[in-house]
């Protein structure tokens, strides 16, 4: 994903959508942009309520944020830029973050100056009108909302944005909501509208229902009380249908948020404007204070960092949403006082793991063997050690319900070095020794570190290691392809609401093995589907959440389909001359929707 929101269990019943969901309040409250928040280590934050916002929550212009002047532009320094700007095909972050800026949903996640979420209507007038148990929800319109060409934007628009993702060439994005609609999970949602609209065919009334042009209705087979949570992803912000040009949407889609892409050079750098149709009586959430963005792309960590410590031109104005700070800076930048006012942290949603390819890789014993091998610590010490995340022993993260402490089976925390005789044994049992793994991994130098130790540690326990490195823009699209030739890759899963609902059925659902899809260890088994299903049915978000994770034990200890390595902390550097950053914990990163330019 990942991009990536938070969300709650997958529950039924109207009382929960009307109270709202819960979401991870790490570090200071949502600040760490100065003062005593920054550079402190604080661990996992608390749990607390976020509601789903009526109509006047929902009203723009957004809050002022404190001291903000408008005007400006503020530099983005990026390691990569978007591979997708079609919404449809944005889910990792990075692109997410970018999006943020210029494309907007029928609702989205809002953080005031007190700190607190809340889920407002974006384009619609609040975040949904339930009813039917659950099981219908409708949105309005407002009024004065545009596309950056200055058409309106219609029920006919966001009808046409959802029915677009069950066409073919969308392979990208989230599914939750197209799964929804189906009433079915894997990739047979497809099945629904084969070809999406282009052939002249909808989505029926009784899924998807637009009886005027500001009214949409959702029709769920099953209670989806999660719906306006989902709908803030930037994955299904809205498209135009006039202006849907199938895959070369990618390249030039028009916008409707408070910016434009004025310019994009793909691999070097993006321009933003300011989208003169957005109106930000509309918008509740953003402020949009600078009139320009520039992005600038192949900033390794170790540039941005050491750009942003200088603090000299025009990187007095510059921050990055993605660049952490480098390994190699950590140490000077987490002690001097220099930069605490600078510096923003908090835990992401993240766990990072090594996919093992279970169609390629079918013993489990020399999966186990890998298991053993791998340095936890050689890895995150290429990610900046415990300034940059912890040791990982499973694959639900301690920020989400249900998380059990401690939880260890193959003894990684205990010994993060690795153990490559006890995984030599296993391969010699399997007789294994010698045995070849195709290697990927992508060029950024944290990458290249870890990639290091971990084929070090294999060809210690007896294994021959293949390395193939891909540059870091098609890494995802690269190990995202079933017939994909390679045995083991790193890879990174948020949670896209606070459940272990939206962790282990993309990971592990054998029913989910497609060519962009988010299973990439290609696990399928039966026994793990079927289960999948029942916990869904689960009405308790309590129960839900243990059930998840003893499923997750389950597939850890039986079949291990992916090594747990690290959960994900961030910590932002920006310059001296921007205002008004603070750590998102539903975004996992600065919020880039409260930024401005300090004035000298």
């Amino acid at each position: 994903m990942t991009t990536r929101s938070l969300r709650t269990g997958r529950a039924t019943g109207v009382s929960l959508a009307l109270a709202g969901a819960l979401i991870l309040s790490a570090c200071s409250s949502g600040g760490g942009g100065g003062g005593d928040g920054g550079g402190e280590d604080t661990g996992p934050g608390t749990l607390g309520a976020i509601a789903f916002g009526d109509a006047e929550a929902s009203t723009g212009p957004a809050e002022e944020v404190p001291g903000a002047q408008p005007g400006g532009t503020i530099h983005v320094l990026q390691e990569t830029g978007p591979n997708h700007l079609d919404p449809a095909q944005i889910y990792v972050s990075d692109e997410s973050n970018v999006a943020k800026l210029f494309h907007r949903g029928l609702t989205t996640v809002r953080l005031d100056n007190e700190g607190t979420y809340t889920v407002v209507g974006d384009l619609a007038t609040d975040s949904g009108q339930v009813s039917d148990g659950g099981r219908t929800w409708t949105y309005t319109l407002k009024d004065d909302i545009y596309f950056n060409d200055g058409s309106e934007i219609t029920s006919a628009d966001v009808r046409h944005t959802f029915e677009r993702q069950f066409a073919e060439f969308i392979t990208q994005g989230p599914t939750f909501v197209q799964q929804w609609l189906a009433g079915t999970g894997g990739a047979d949602y497809r099945e629904l509208l084969p070809e999406g609209p282009y052939e002249g065919d909808h989505l029926p009334d009784t899924v998807l229902e637009t009886p005027d042009e500001d009214t949409i209705v959702f029709h769920f087979e099953e209670p989806q009380a999660d719906l306006p949570y989902a709908l803030s992803m930037i994955g299904y912000a809205v498209v135009s249908e006039e202006g849907d040009t199938r895959e070369q949407y990618d390249q030039e889609p028009l916008t409707s948020g408070p910016y434009q892409i004025a310019e994009h050079r793909p691999g070097r750098s993006m321009t933003l404007t300011r989208n003169e149709y957005w109106e930000p009586e509309t918008d509740p959430a953003r402020t949009a204070y600078p009139d320009r963005y520039e992005l600038t792309f192949g900033h390794t960590t170790d540039d941005s960092t050491r750009r942003l410590m200088a603090d000299n031109g025009d990187d007095r104005y510059a921050i990055t949403f993605n660049n952490g700070v480098d390994p190699g800076n950590a140490p000077e930048v987490s002690a001097n006082p220099e930069y605490q006012d600078r510096l923003v942290q908090g835990y992401q949603p993240y766990v990072a793991t090594l996919a093992i390819n279970t169609e390629r890789v079918t013993d489990k014993r020399v999966r186990e063997a890998i298991a053993l091998a791998v340095p936890l610590n050689g890895v995150l010490n290429a990610y900046g050690g415990t300034f940059g995340g912890e040791y990982a022993g499973g694959y639900i993260s301690p920020l989400l319900p249900g998380y059990e402490e401690g939880y260890d089976p193959y003894g990684k925390l205990a010994t993060p070095q690795g153990d490559p005789e006890a995984a030599r044994a296993l391969l010699e049992e399997a007789g294994a020794v010698g045995y070849e793994l195709n290697y990927v991994h992508h060029t950024a130098t944290e990458d290249s570190r870890a990639a290091v130790a971990i084929a070090d540690a294999l060809e210690q326990a007896g294994f021959e290691v293949n390395e193939t490195q891909v540059p870091q823009e098609t890494y995802y699209d690269t190990i995202s392809v079933v017939d994909n030739g390679y045995d083991i890759y790193r890879s990174n899963w948020g949670h896209d609401w606070l459940s272990s609902s939206t962790v282990i059925p993309p990971l592990f659902d054998g029913r989910q093995i497609q060519d962009g899809a988010s299973n990439y260890s290609h696990f399928d088994s039966e026994e793990v589907n079927a289960e999948i299903d029942r916990i869904r049915g689960i009405t308790d978000p309590a129960e839900a959440a243990t059930a998840w994770f003893e499923l997750n034990k389950t597939i850890l200890e039986e079949h291990l389909p992916a090594v747990p390595l690290y959960y994900y902390k961030q910590n932002i550097l920006h310059g001296s001359l921007v205002g008004g950053a603070v750590f998102n914990d539903d975004l996992g990163t600065v919020d880039m929707n409260r930024l401005f330019v300090i004035q000298e």
